[in-house]
């Protein structure tokens, strides 16, 4: 089989990886339009149990990646000044651009380098091959290449989001509610190496307004979120890394397939970043597409109504999740009336996946508490 995969984020490099792997006489070609070491944000976050979801089929890339991994147990909220810490939410996380160049090595250890800066702007560069997997992102070539196809839907969040780094080594991955004279702010921050942490900062639509973000430069974004979160910050500095404010993006795809194209990751659906869940769903989309045509090795169209199959069920429920969590920080803002424990209850419980009684059962400190 001839593939071309487009894109070299988790999804892209991971199916390469596997389809190769298991596959070594087919011919498989990665593009990606940005430079192998370029990447946008810090770090990524996965849920308590981190990389298990590979420990079984691919020990390899689970030893390669886990020992990496900064690991915690615990979660905190901070809101008026007072940390309420929730026991038993644990995370795992690792630098976007370490995870990155460890799936490329993994790429290379089966004999597939990728394509850096290659920019595909034609359709016409499609063709001729057997498979087209769009792992290009939110805003996939690939995908708008082929029109209405796959029934894309895009909206956008209200708030605003800027990603930045910080060297202040943050204990656990911790959620921060202030206020400032222009309005509410939440800081999202948690360490991804022994050296640094990742530091998002977001503000609702109103508040953006009010502190004249529109006018200020990326330098001056810096400072003046530094000077919102100084108490938070301990005196280290943030660092940018084409930290611009944006909205999130909420793509969703009524299809998953045209023709010989198929999407995974970001191209097929985005997870907003407060379920920590994206890069997971990336890596097990191309884990199921792979299994799927290995199942299906002479018919690739049953193999891509196979890949949909298992994981449409998956990628809804997840989808839901993320859309109920990201609402949730559209209202921080009104949330922000109740007292800090409150507002830790209503925190836990935003995406709907935790109700009282699994609380209790995980996170017994806390309800007793």
């Amino acid at each position: 089989m001839k593939i071309l995969t487009v894109g070299a984020g988790p999804a892209g490099l991971y199916f390469a990886y596997l389809a190769k792997r298991q596959h070594p006489d087919w011919q498989i070609r990665v593009v990606e339009q940005n430079r192998a070491d370029s990447t946008f944000g810090f770090g990524v976050v996965f849920s308590d149990r981190a990389l298990e979801f590979l420990r079984g089929d691919d020990p390899q890339t689970y030893d390669l990646i886990t020992p990496r991994m900064e690991i915690w147990a615990d979660i905190a909220v901070v809101h008026r000044g007072t940390p309420v810490v929730i026991d038993g939410i644990g995370f795992a996380a690792i630098g976007r651009l370490q995870l990155l160049q460890l799936l490329q090595r993994q790429l290379g250890s089966v004999g597939v380098e990728p394509e850096f800066e290659q920019v595909l702007s034609d359709k016409d560069e499609l063709k001729g091959y057997d498979l087209v997997v769009a792992a290009d992102g939110a805003n996939s070539f690939v995908r708008r290449a082929h029109g209405e196809a796959f029934g894309t839907t895009l909206t956008h969040q209200q708030n605003k989001f800027a990603w930045f780094g910080t060297t202040r080594v943050f204990d656990t991955l911790t959620q921060t509610f202030v206020r400032s004279q222009h309005g509410t702010f939440n800081a999202h921050h948690y360490r991804h190496s022994p050296e640094m942490s990742t530091f998002v900062v977001e503000c609702d639509a109103a508040t953006w307004e009010r502190a004249g973000f529109a006018s200020l430069n990326e330098a001056a974004t810096l400072r003046y979120c530094e000077t919102v979160f100084a108490g938070t910050l301990g005196g280290h500095r943030l660092v940018s890394n084409k930290s611009i404010w944006r909205n999130f993006p909420n793509l969703r795809n009524e299809r998953w397939r045209a023709g010989n194209t198929v999407l995974i990751g970001d191209a097929l659906r985005t997870a907003h970043f407060s379920i920590g869940s994206g890069t997971r769903l990336a890596m097990e989309d191309a884990i199921a597409l792979e299994r799927a045509l290995r199942k299906h090795p002479k018919d690739l169209e049953k193999g891509l109504m196979a890949y949909e199959a298992a994981r449409r069920p998956i990628v809804e429920k997840f989808a839901a999740a993320a859309d109920a969590s990201g609402a949730w920080y559209e209202r921080f803002p009104q949330h922000m009336r109740l007292e800090p424990r409150e507002f830790a209850w209503s925190y836990i419980q935003r995406s709907g996946r935790i109700d009282p009684e699994r609380l209790r059962r995980i996170s017994p400190k806390f309800v007793d508490g």
